[in-house]
């Protein structure tokens, strides 16, 4: 979702130009992706991978 096209209730101004402390604390929340930029999608995908490569690992390790 983007706050381009989002309407303040608090100053019935576009959350984008962040006129209020409500506004530009809405606009922050949304523009913020997750942890060191990423989107939670990527992160959640990049622990699986984690999760198998250590599997892996461990299989070989016991394995052997």
């Amino acid at each position: 979702m983007s706050c381009e096209h989002l309407v303040c209730a608090q100053c019935a101004h576009p959350v984008i130009e962040g006129r209020c402390p409500l506004c530009r604390a809405n606009r922050e929340r949304m523009h913020n992706h997750g942890f060191a930029g990423l989107s939670p999608a990527l992160i959640g995908v990049l622990l699986v991978a984690l999760l198998l490569l250590t599997l892996a690992a461990e299989h070989l390790l016991l394995g052997a």
